[in-house]
């Protein structure tokens, strides 16, 4: 019994949208290679070569699984989808030839996939016959379609969403959901703008293109952008400002300890879970040692401490017993980091943290003498602590 063109289409599911659009697109690719100004012609519209070429291996493992099939079940000849796949397969071949002719001689590629990136790279490396303006050399070499360029704008999306809305002042602008996404998204946009910069390197020999858009990078969109220039410099804008935030935020929560770049994930984490609940801990993990997390931990409360004083006995009692807890769980750690926070201690002691106005707005010079039991040379962690504590108390 004959089967049913629209049966057989059905039984295709996806794959018949996947063939005819390739169709569509084979089509015009064969004619701009074809052309008699194929490099134009190609140089105009290298998102389309692009969308084949990464199109072209599901492309291949769909004509041979429903050429199996039709095999199989031995589909008419004259039914539309068994004409497609014939059509489909044809045009697959004249656009193989086309683009190993205009690639002309040279080691073989492995695929038609790797072949059309290939030719790419050649049509960017000749650049235009007669020039080209700087923004239209740009467009030529940052397809819309490129791999990093998508990256780059996934995690600009995330970066825009959490730093352009409005957020009350001193709160943190993410929770705990947020900062995971952001941490995901930091070293993404970081490898994403970083290939999109040397492509434009290695197809930009005179650098010209480069140095225009680094001057519009700093440039707040007005705009959605719709080119893939335009994407990039949205990108990078997003990422420079969410860069700029988070250093302004870190400095803020936990100076004079200066974060690594390692270290930025689990302290964003950690500060958005700490920000509804500040008994939150710092888990030491990866390059994060137990001393390091410590300190950290004794670095946010000191800030929380000079900033304002905690509001009822209970809640202060428990900010102490967190500084020293923090103070013991940092006394073996060394460094820079731990001398800074030493020193932010003695100062914190000598301006006797009793005092109503923040201890930050004070300074050393007009800090008054520190009580006998608390002056000489202290460099353990745990005392400095525990004279800050006792600094602190109320007098009578």
């Amino acid at each position: 019994m004959a089967t049913h063109p629209d049966t057989l289409r059905a039984r295709l599911e996806d794959r018949a949208d996947l063939l005819e659009a390739t169709r569509l697109r084979y089509r015009a690719l064969r004619g701009l290679l074809n052309a008699f100004f194929w490099r134009d012609r190609l140089r105009a519209n290298l998102e389309l070569l692009r969308e084949v070429a990464l199109a072209q291996p599901e492309v291949d493992a769909t004509l041979a699984a429903v050429g199996r099939r039709a095999a199989a079940e031995g589909w008419p000849r004259e039914l539309a989808p068994v004409k497609l796949l014939e059509e489909v397969r044809h045009l697959r071949e004249e656009v193989a030839r086309a683009v190993e002719r205009r690639l002309g001689p040279g080691e073989p590629v492995d695929s038609l996939s790797a072949a059309m990136l290939q030719l790419e790279e050649q049509v960017l490396a000749t650049g235009p016959l007669l020039g080209r303006r700087a923004w239209g050399r740009a467009v030529e070499i940052l397809p819309r379609n490129l791999p990093e360029l998508r990256a780059a704008c996934a995690a600009a999306e995330v970066f825009e969403r959490l730093f352009k809305r409005p957020t009350p002042e001193g709160a943190l602008p993410f929770n705990v959901a947020e900062a995971d996404e952001l941490c995901r998204a930091l070293p993404l946009a970081d490898a994403a703008l970083r290939a999109l910069w040397e492509r434009l390197g290695r197809f930009d020999e005179e650098g010209r293109v480069r140095v225009f858009l680094q001057r519009r990078v700093r440039r707040a969109p007005v705009r959605v952008p719709r080119s893939g220039p335009e994407l990039m410099l949205h990108a990078a804008f997003w990422h420079d400002v969410s860069r700029a935030r988070l250093g302004e935020l870190l400095e803020a929560r936990l100076s004079p300890v200066v974060a690594r770049e390692e270290e930025v994930p689990e302290l964003l984490v950690w500060l958005a879970a700490g920000e509804p609940s500040p008994e939150a801990r710092l888990v030491a993990r990866g390059s994060m040692s137990e001393g390091r997390a410590g300190l950290f931990e004794l670095a946010a409360e000191l800030t929380r401490l000079s900033q304002a004083r905690p509001t009822g006995v209970w809640n202060e009692e428990l900010a102490w017993a967190r500084l020293g807890a923090a103070a013991v769980r940092a006394k073996d750690e060394t460094g820079p980091d731990v001398d800074r926070v030493r020193e932010a201690l003695q100062l914190f002691i000598r301006l006797r943290g009793q005092a109503r106005t923040p201890a930050r707005l004070f300074s050393p010079a007009r800090a008054a003498l520190p009580p006998s039991e608390v002056a000489g040379d202290m460099k353990d962690l745990p005392g400095l602590a525990q004279a800050a504590r006792s600094v602190a108390r109320p007098g009578p």
